[in-house]
C-alpha cells in the first residue's frame, strides 16, 4: 500500500495540489507544510510509512530548473540521506534541448553529494502534444542509459502509459 510524501516545501500550493491527487486516488498523504527541509520530510514520511504498514513511499519533490542551485542541492541531499530505491526524472516532452540540459543538471545534482547515484528512469509528460516525441525519448535514453519508464498522454491518471517498442514504432508511422 503506497504513501505519498509531499516534499515540495518551496512552491506555494504544492501540498494542497498533491492532496487533491491523494484523495482522488484514495492514497494517504504525508506532509509537514512549507519552508521545511525536503530531506527531513522524506525521512519522516519513510518512518511514518514503516509504522503504518505502507510498503511504498512516493516522494514528490519541487520542480527544478537547472539553474536553481538551492533546489538542486536539496535534491542531492534528499537522495544521499534517504537512499531511495528508484529515482525518476520527470520532464515535459515539449521542452526539446532544454529538457536535455535539465536532465544533465538533475543527474549532476544527484552525484554531487559524494555518491555516484544517477537517475533510474525518465517520465515524459505531454508526450501526446509533440510531433518529434520519439526523438526526445530516444535521445534522453541514449545519453543517460536510463529507460523512459512512462509517458503522459493526457490529463487523467490512466493517461500515464508505459513506453514500449510497439508504441514507439506506432508513433513513428502515425
Amino acid at each position: 500500500s503506497p504513501l505519498l510524501a509531499s516534499c515540495d516545501t518551496f512552491r506555494s500550493g504544492a501540498v494542497e495540489q498533491l492532496n487533491v491527487h491523494a484523495k482522488c486516488l484514495d492514497v494517504p498523504l504525508y506532509h509537514k507544510g512549507y519552508a521545511k527541509d525536503p530531506s527531513a520530510v522524506a525521512k519522516a514520511a519513510i518512518d511514518h510509512a514503516a509504522q503504518e504498514g505502507n510498503d511504498v513511499v512516493l516522494v514528490d519533490t519541487a520542480g527544478r530548473m537547472q539553474n536553481n542551485v538551492p533546489l538542486m542541492k536539496a535534491l542531492s541531499k534528499l537522495v544521499v540521506e534517504n537512499d531511495p530505491d528508484l529515482v525518476l526524472f520527470v520532464c515535459e516532452a515539449l521542452v526539446g534541448n532544454d529538457g536535455m540540459d535539465q536532465l544533465f543538471m538533475f543527474d549532476k545534482a544527484l552525484s554531487s553529494g559524494g555518491h555516484s547515484r544517477q537517475i533510474d528512469g525518465i517520465v515524459l509528460t505531454k508526450f501526446d502534444t509533440v510531433s518529434d516525441k520519439v526523438g526526445a525519448a530516444l535521445t534522453m535514453t541514449h545519453l543517460t542509459g536510463a529507460p523512459v519508464v512512462f509517458v503522459g498522454t493526457g490529463q487523467k491518471y490512466n493517461h500515464l502509459k508505459k513506453l514500449g517498442a510497439q508504441s514507439v514504432i506506432k508513433s513513428i508511422f502515425t
